[in-house]
């Protein structure tokens, strides 16, 4: 297939070494492995996968790369645009068929790319090195037959025929603990997510076979929400200067699709500028049972923490969205929403500040309810307590509160001068 032109912003992008991720090529002695029958072995090269080098530049919620190290991505297509897509976001193992080597050389010299050949069931390295065997799986006996041998190491490309999620299921329980990284074939960017997410801990890898540049956007922003629950928010201390009965307002109780320890809970807040850790409904009550899906988060009008770095308003939220779960020490995760309910409730307003001297207010309208609480700092390695029930709370109690800036634009962080009071 010809290669379409790469624009020239684009080709300088992918040539220009500095404006590439830092990259690793993990390349090791070849070792032999069965290639999963009775009858005939091949040799493997240990992870000859591309990591990306990650160091945390900020708190950001997109500053670490840990999932990405941990988790490889080939990618095999003819498309120019879509290569240059992989690369811009440090993805340079390409696969090409044995016939594609000229289309291998060209690309090799506009982007730092690695090729990977295909050949009558086995994979191949530029120097002609045997790095991976695909193996396809279209029946229970091939199934069973996919067996790891103790004490080897390699790569095997698994290319599922019918179902994903079972067999990828199987085969992350029978090579747990093994040296071998099994990929996928992914025909799109959801698939590659299930074989990701199989059994929880997933595969080591997909290979996405993609001819649009959309499916490596996708994957690619799959990846940035991963990486976010490898990473800590800074959360800050502060002191409530105010708590006040305001009336009647819609409030929302968002219920998730995960059970939420104690200590956890949402970032929520009536001004981006400041939101509150809010505690779920999590702990024990004499009064009503314990609901640790669910956060009384406050009204419609309220921000809502969402994976990339970005904000929601409460009323926004719907079955099926994402929700940054954060607890006492900032450690977070993804959680899906899974029911919205909205209602008239009574509200009290709790306003906080980082220091006494402090200008700025940071403030939060919640229900007035003994369950509804905002989750306290930890003292030392010691936990006082871990929340304040908004009922119980005073001018002088010491709250969890996550800083970020203040101006927005459909829940994206911006550059921008603005009042909000």
């Amino acid at each position: 297939m010809a290669m379409a032109s790469l624009s020239s912003a684009s080709a300088s992008l992918v040539r220009a070494p500095t404006q590439l991720p830092c990259f690793r090529l993990n390349h090791g002695k070849v070792q032999s492995l069965s290639r999963y029958s009775k009858t005939k072995s091949t040799h493997l090269s240990i992870n000859s996968g591309v990591r990306m080098c990650s160091v945390s530049a900020s708190d950001s919620p997109l500053s670490t790369s840990m999932y990405e190290v941990s988790k490889k991505v080939w990618i095999w297509t003819e498309n120019s645009q879509v290569m240059t897509a992989a690369v811009e976001r440090g993805w340079n193992t390409l696969l090409f068929s044995s016939v594609n080597q000229e289309l291998a050389s060209e690309w090799s010299t506009i982007a730092f790319i690695d090729p990977l050949f295909i050949r009558e069931g086995e994979i191949f390295n530029n120097t002609g090195e045997r790095v991976a065997t695909v193996f396809q799986v279209s029946t229970p006996s091939d199934l069973k037959k996919l067996q790891p041998e103790a004490g080897h190491v390699g790569n095997v490309v698994i290319d599922l025929q019918d179902w994903q999620v079972i067999p990828a299921e199987n085969i992350v329980a029978e090579f747990q603990g093994s040296q071998t990284t099994v990929f996928a074939i992914s025909k799109s960017p959801v698939e590659a997510q299930l074989f990701l997410e199989a059994l929880e801990h997933g595969l080591g890898g997909v290979v996405l076979k993609a001819e649009n540049v959309k499916a490596v956007l996708d994957l690619k922003e799959y990846f940035d929400r991963r990486n976010e629950v490898h990473n800590r928010l800074h959360l800050t201390k502060a002191t409530i200067t105010r708590v006040h009965a305001v009336g009647m307002g819609d409030r929302v109780c968002v219920d998730l699709c995960s059970i939420m320890r104690p200590g956890e809970g949402l970032l929520v807040g009536s001004f981006a500028r400041g939101l509150f850790l809010v505690h779920s409904e999590c702990l024990e009550s004499n009064y009503i049972a314990s609901r640790p899906f669910r956060v009384n988060a406050g009204p419609v009008h309220a921000y809502v923490a969402i994976p990339g770095g970005k904000t929601s308003y409460l009323s926004e939220l719907k079955t099926g969205k994402e929700v940054i779960v954060v607890d006492q020490t900032g450690k977070m995760r993804t959680a899906i929403v899974g029911r919205v309910k909205i209602e008239t409730r009574p509200l009290i307003l709790v306003e906080a500040k980082i220091d006494a001297n402090d200008r700025t207010v940071y403030s939060i309208l919640l229900q007035t309810a003994e369950t509804v609480a905002l989750v306290c700092p930890q003292e030392g390695n010691q936990m006082q307590k871990t929340s304040i029930p908004v009922t119980s709370l005073k001018a002088g109690d010491e709250v969890l509160v996550r800083l970020q800036g203040g101006a927005r634009h459909t829940g994206i962080e911006i550059e921008e001068f603005i009042v909000e009071n």
